[in-house]
């Protein structure tokens, strides 16, 4: 697990313990009860965050062992053990509600993912996620969308360029922009170049220009997308397209069917809904 996931660990414990730590677990939990816990599924779900719950596990008391059940990317039904965490009782209830916070949300995204996934899958279209992500969770929650089916756009700023219609206000003309393409391709040919646009007049001007990967079909309705696609196979270009905006469970398989490479979704990470999980104890000694 990576600096940033370790350092989120921390902050969740921090602002759970403070200083003073888990009052309940301290004066009504024996200090030398051991127990048994499983975390079980409420509902059908895609399953996400074991790493980061073995990382709280860990962190709250190294005597927890915890082990997957279900691995990251498989599906649990209603009632199904995801994992289970063994070692002193206190420390199991005091790393609960951390653990679950993380699992829920990740299955979550996990779990949607796959709904999207799965109404795509008859065509040649890849679901992508965004950089709308919880802040401090972005790692975690583009792992997520791995195990749900889907597939990571750019990380961050740092390994990319997308160049976005901000961007092209003070670059509009696309002889400067083909200028600026080459450029980098020139001094750093594996970085991937994305370019933003939103009518169709600039999916023909990028089209013409060397160097670009991507092009970013934004806002754009079926029949638009259908057009850019043929406009793509007219000029005999290999730039990928991607359409983006609008995008929904109940739009994306006719998205998928214009012809597209990739369909990138927002929602995946900044609107999910947590999965229910819950941990059930059994205690080891009486």
């Amino acid at each position: 697990m990576n600096r940033l996931s370790r350092i989120l660990v921390e902050m969740a414990l921090e602002e759970d313990l403070r200083d003073e730590g888990d009052l309940t677990s301290h004066f009504f939990v024996d200090d030398e009860h051991k127990s048994t816990g499983a975390i079980v599924s409420r509902e059908e779900a895609i399953i996400s965050g074991h790493e980061i719950a073995a990382h709280v596990c860990s962190a709250v008391d190294p005597d927890l062992k915890y082990r997957a059940v279900i691995e990251d990317g498989g599906s649990a039904n209603p009632g199904e053990v995801v994992s289970e965490i063994s070692g002193p009782t206190r420390s199991i209830l005091t790393a609960e509600r951390t653990m679950l916070n993380f699992m829920q949300r990740l299955s979550g995204v996990a779990t949607v993912t796959q709904s999207y996934v799965r109404l795509i899958k008859h065509t040649e279209a890849k679901l992508l996620d965004t950089r709308k992500t919880t802040p401090g969770w972005r790692d975690l929650e583009k792992a997520a969308v791995v195990h749900g089916g889907g597939q990571n756009h750019r990380m961050g700023l740092y390994d990319a360029i997308m160049v976005k219609d901000n961007h092209l206000v003070a670059n509009p003309s696309p002889i400067d922009l083909a200028s600026r393409v080459a450029e980098v391709k020139a001094t750093s040919p594996s970085i991937m170049i994305e370019v933003e646009a939103d009518r169709l007049d600039q999916v023909e001007s990028f089209l013409r220009i060397d160097g670009i990967d991507v092009i970013l079909l934004d806002n754009m309705s079926n029949d638009e997308l259908r057009e850019a696609v043929a406009m793509r196979s007219r000029t005999g270009s290999v730039t990928k397209l991607e359409a983006s905006g609008g995008v929904n469970l109940d739009t994306v398989k006719g998205i998928s069917e214009t012809g597209v490479d990739y369909i990138s979704v927002g929602a995946l990470t900044h609107s999910v809904r947590s999965i229910d999980l819950g941990l059930d104890l059994k205690a080891a000694n009486g």
